[in-house]
C-alpha cells in the first residue's frame, strides 16, 4: 500500500520541522540570531490516467484524470532576516544594527565572515573583536592610553584620549549586505559565510542608503517570538499523529486482507 510510504515522508517532514523549531527555541536568547522555517514541496505523482486523454471514439476527453501523489520532502530551510528587539547595556562595545547589514569578521584562516551578534570587545593589542577573539573588519586598534570609545550611528569610532581634549578618530565601521540574505551559510557562532546562493557582499557605511546605523550600548536580541514557535510546534505535533494515524489504518486494512478466507 502506497499509503504506508506516503505516510512515512509526513513523518519525515514533520519531524525535520520540530527540528527547525527546537533549534529556534533553543536559541531563544542568542543574540543577533535569526529564526529560521521549515518549507515543504510534494513528491512526484504516478499518473493513472492522464488528464486530457481520449476516452472515446467521439472525441471526448478526460477532464481531471488520476493522480497519486509520493509524499512530501522538506523543500529548504528559509532563514527570516526581519529584525530583533533592541536592548540597552551601557556597553561601550556593544553594537545593534538598527536596519540591514551585518558586521564583517576576519576569520583566522583569512577568511571574511557575517554576523548580526554586536557584542564585541577589546583585545590584548587594542583590536576590536568579538567574543571568539576574532578581529571585526576593517581592523581597527585603539590606543594604549584610550579612555573610552564613541561609536556614532554612521559608523565613525572615536576614542578619548588620556590628556587631550579633542576626540582622535581611529577608522570608519564598515557593513555588508546581500541580495539574498537568506542564501548564507550558518557555520555557529553567530558567524555566516558568503554562498554562491548569497551573492557578493555589497559594502558601505552605515546610515548610507541600503544600511542601517548603529546603535552603540545597545545588542539585537533574537527575532524568535516563543509564542509563535509553540503554536507551531503543536501543530507539527499533530501533523505528525496524523500521518501515524495513516500509518497504523493501512496497517489493519492490510491485516484484514490478510485475514481474508475465501
Amino acid at each position: 500500500m502506497k499509503s504506508l510510504s506516503i505516510a512515512a515522508t509526513g513523518m519525515l517532514a514533520q519531524q525535520r520541522n520540530v527540528e527547525v523549531i527546537s533549534n529556534n527555541i533553543a536559541n531563544l536568547n542568542t543574540i543577533g540570531y535569526k529564526r529560521q522555517r521549515a518549507e515543504f514541496q510534494d513528491l512526484l505523482y504516478q499518473t493513472l490516467e492522464r488528464a486530457g486523454a481520449i476516452s472515446s471514439a467521439t472525441g471526448t476527453v478526460v477532464p481531471n484524470g488520476v493522480q497519486i501523489g509520493a509524499g512530501v520532502k522538506t523543500g529548504s530551510v528559509y532563514r527570516i532576516a526581519e529584525q530583533g528587539n533592541v536592548t540597552s547595556t551601557g556597553n561601550d562595545l556593544d553594537l545593534a544594527i538598527s536596519g540591514r547589514g551585518l558586521f564583517q569578521v576576519l576569520l583566522p584562516d583569512g577568511t571574511e565572515a557575517y554576523t548580526r551578534a554586536g557584542n564585541f570587545s577589546i583585545s590584548a593589542d587594542g583590536r576590536i573583536v568579538n567574543q571568539d577573539g576574532y578581529e571585526i573588519a576593517p581592523g581597527i586598534s585603539a590606543p594604549e592610553d584610550a579612555v573610552d570609545i564613541s561609536i556614532s550611528e554612521d559608523g565613525v569610532i572615536e576614542a578619548r584620549i588620556a590628556g587631550e581634549q579633542e576626540l582622535r578618530q581611529l577608522g570608519q565601521l564598515e557593513l555588508a549586505t546581500f541580495f539574498n540574505e537568506s542564501g548564507l551559510e550558518a557555520i555557529g557562532g553567530n558567524l555566516l559565510l558568503e554562498t554562491a546562493a548569497s551573492g557578493d557582499p555589497v559594502i558601505g557605511n552605515p546610515g548610507e542608503p541600503g544600511f542601517g546605523k548603529i546603535l552603540q550600548g545597545f545588542i539585537e536580541t533574537s527575532n524568535v517570538d516563543p509564542v509563535q514557535e509553540i503554536t507551531t510546534l503543536i501543530a507539527a505535533q499533530r501533523a505528525y499523529e496524523m500521518n501515524a494515524r495513516v500509518i497504523e489504518t493501512s496497517d489493519e486494512m492490510l491485516a484484514t486482507n490478510a485475514n481474508m478466507r475465501r
